[in-house]
Order: structure tokens, then sequence, then C-alpha cells
């Protein structure tokens, strides 16, 4: 996990993809703000630009994609 370009930690997301695509998967009855968030925190904490929240609730399967894009800042010269 990243701030302010430094690593200070890890967490342990669900999937990543392709090294580009988080997936975090729930099985909850609805999908709240928390949960689109904490999929937020993980692109922006891994520097990665595309998620997906995937749930298994009772009526159904339901996905929501983010995207975040992250451009790599060069220093001034």
């Amino acid at each position: 996990m990243y701030y302010d370009d430094q690593i200070i930690g890890d967490f342990f997301i669900d999937l990543l993809v392709d090294d580009n695509i988080i997936v975090e998967l729930k099985s909850v009855r609805n999908l709240a703000k928390e949960h689109q968030q904490q999929l937020v925190n993980y692109l922006k904490g891994l520097r990665k630009d595309i998620g997906l929240l995937i749930n298994f609730g009772p009526s159904g399967v339901e996905v929501k994609r983010k995207y975040k894009e992250f451009r790599q800042e060069t220093p001034d010269m």
C-alpha cells in the first residue's frame, strides 16, 4: 500500500486479475457505500485504475465497476 509515494504497509484483496484489475467479492443482502469505498481505497493504495465489486446476494449477482485514473507524476525540471 502506498501513501505519498512511499510504501506504508500491506493488505489482502480478494483477487488481482492480470496485475491490473482489483476484484472485491461480497456475499451480503445489499451493497453499502462502505463496500464501494473499500474498493476505492484499494485502488488508491495499490495505484490501480479498475476495480470490480461483485456481490453474490440473495437476489442474484450484482456487479459495480469503479475506475480511477492514476497518473505518474514527473518531477519538475
